[in-house]
């Protein structure tokens, strides 16, 4: 009987150790969004993190008769990236993310994790000012 109980909390301690790799530090996908940049700011009460909005441009409705914009709510991984994001606020931003199952509060109130920039443009002109 004690032979079954080790083996059990081997197989339970197994299940649990992959159950939580694959919830939150398995990468279920890799991607960049583009849109004009919202806001990125520092926040949290014990984990201090970097998080942000990219309004990416077209219009969904998710009721009949309104407009609603397609928002991208991430948090920043590289302090220097966020340092970048909180210094171009209304700029249009082309962002490299990973996105996990689930979050972690040292990583982030959000799922999409934002790891570099790949380009920076003036809304205004359209240049790339990276």
């Amino acid at each position: 009987m004690r032979k079954f109980f080790r083996i059990f909390l081997v197989v339970l301690i197994l299940f649990l150790a992959g159950f939580v790799y694959i919830r939150y530090y398995f990468p279920l996908g890799y991607g960049v969004k583009s849109g004009e940049l919202n806001y990125c700011v520092k926040k949290g009460y014990i984990f201090k993190t970097y998080e942000g909005k990219l309004i990416q441009s077209g219009i969904r409705s998710l009721a009949p008769n309104t407009i609603q914009s397609y928002d991208f709510e991430f948090s920043v991984s590289n302090e220097k990236v966020a340092e970048t994001l909180m210094a171009n606020s209304g700029k249009m931003f082309d962002l490299h993310y990973t996105e996990y199952n689930g979050s972690l509060p040292w990583r982030g109130f959000s799922k999409y994790v934002v790891d570099s920039i790949v380009a920076m443009k003036d809304p205004g002109n359209g240049n790339i000012v990276r």
